[in-house]
């Protein structure tokens, strides 16, 4: 068996890990780089691996760093079978619609930019009818029931476990047959926190000999999950005091559904006044719809309040935006209101806008809370957090950063140092005989190799891009 490692190697971003078992070609994970717009779009359009010789794409989660280039491998030529949750696949079918339409509609704004400079045009990398013939593809299959990939005669089953990252989040175990031997090979997705609200804690998934697993937090230590509230209340106060707006760049998938949950706590128990909150984000609405019909991936707690009655993503002071004419008026709104909208790293999508109109005002708070990739505007809003005098560009022009900037890391869907020890510490050290770490900063994946090693894993490697490993 081989393994390549194609994105998300010493970065965060652009999940792909290619396995060559008995002659056929396995893809874990297609997902989008982000960063600079130019290099991204570099990176994305072209794969280390040739398409038509792949069989099958098995995807741990939905996140566009995850799965949004799957449409492009359609687009050049993929037919065989792409293997992920059910919730995963319902999040694909709005997500990569979704990323197909900012693509359009974003390169459309910045190309008029560029032709008035005469620079080379962008193109989209996918349209609507590669993702229309992507869905087409999707198999799903439920946690802890094995299944085999039909391209593999029979050599390779696949069990999903319960990630605890987003919804229908999965760690993958790959019970292969080689050459007469068998064994056990994971890739952990993207690990999830225990103790976050709305989902289940991540699974154990049993022994594996090799494993692939992600290191984005391997050095770093977050604020409990349970801070999550008290840190929110802090921060909202805070901006009340200010008057001005709240502007909150949030993933649409997971990071927006845990805010408005923390919101409704906090509104329903008084610890903050009552002001209006919108959600601005037709992906963000559609989503929160798939999680209200996959109550499979909830934890009791939150299973115990919908059997209640109780509307856990919504209440009277909050408004969900899909109209772009009423995503503008949000230009004129005077006083305190909080505008939660995507992208989480402030790549694309409607954030761009509230950030260009409010991000110079002192009056108004950026709250960011999620991880941000290098090179993202999201990225240089966190370095600004403690500086002066800082400038960022949106759409191309510079914009003073005068806005208070707060991070809250207690918010992070990805397990942290001490949180990946402990799902490590599950493994058993005699049977594991490979660890890959990918989808982390160097230094971080630097970090979590040095803890593993001195708490007994022996074999640790920190693969680059486009490197090749033989089992």
């Amino acid at each position: 068996m081989k393994i390549k490692f194609c994105g998300a190697a010493r970065t965060v971003t652009g999940s792909q890990h290619l396995l060559e078992i008995n002659g056929k070609k396995l893809l874990l994970d297609c997902g989008l780089y982000q960063g600079k717009r130019e290099e991204a779009y570099d990176i994305n359009r072209d794969f280390l691996f040739d398409v038509n010789e792949l069989d099958a794409v098995v995807l741990s989660h939905a996140h566009i760093d995850h799965s949004g280039n799957l449409p492009s491998l359609v687009a050049k030529g993929f037919k065989g079978d792409i293997y992920s949750t059910t919730a995963t696949r319902d999040l694909c079918a709005i997500m990569l619609q979704d990323s197909a339409h900012i693509q359009t509609r974003d390169i459309e704004y910045v190309n008029k930019k560029r032709k008035r400079n005469n620079q080379k045009l962008f193109k989209p990398l996918y349209d609507f009818d590669n993702v229309h013939d992507t869905m087409r593809l999707f198999k799903t299959f439920p946690y802890r029931k094995k299944f085999y990939l039909d391209a593999f005669d029979g050599k390779v089953a696949v069990t999903y476990f319960d990630a605890g990252h987003i919804l229908g989040s999965a760690q993958v175990m790959l019970e292969i047959a080689e050459n007469g031997k068998k064994f056990n090979f994971a890739f952990s997705g993207d690990v999830g926190r225990p103790n976050l609200p709305i989902l289940m804690d991540p699974e154990y998934m049993g022994n594996p000999d090799y494993i692939i697993s992600e290191s984005t937090y391997g050095g770093r230590v977050h604020d409990k999950a349970a801070d999550m509230d008290g840190q929110l209340k802090t921060v909202i106060l805070e901006a009340i005091k200010r008057g001005g707006k709240i502007i909150v760049p949030a993933f649409s998938v997971g990071r927006t559904q845990e805010i408005v949950y923390a919101l409704s706590k906090l509104f329903s128990s008084g610890a903050i006044p009552q002001f209006p909150i919108f959600v601005d984000s037709p992906l963000s609405t559609n989503v929160t719809d798939v999680f209200k019909i996959h109550h499979e991936c909830f934890d009791k707690e939150t299973s115990a309040l919908i059997s209640k009655g109780v509307d856990i993503f919504g209440f009277s002071n909050m408004t969900y935006i899909k109209d772009v004419e009423d995503s503008k008026q949000l230009n004129n709104f005077k006083g305190v209101c909080m505008i939660i909208s995507a992208s989480g790293m402030c790549e694309s999508g409607r954030i761009l806008h509230h950030l260009k109109n409010n991000i110079t005002s002192e009056k108004n708070t950026v709250l960011i809370v999620g991880f941000q990739a290098p090179n993202t505007l999201g990225r240089k809003l966190v370095e600004a957090k403690d500086t002066t005098g800082t400038f960022v560009r949106i759409f191309g022009d510079e914009y003073p950063v005068k806005s208070k900037i707060y991070v809250l890391n207690s918010f992070s869907a990805h397990a942290d140092r001490n949180e990946l020890i402990d799902y490590f510490s599950k493994f058993d050290k005699k049977l594991l005989k490979g660890v890959f770490l990918v989808h982390g900063d160097y230094d971080q994946q630097q970090a979590l190799q040095d803890v593993l090693k001195n708490n007994g894993f022996s074999y640790i490697s920190i693969p680059e891009k486009g490197s090749e490993i033989s089992l």
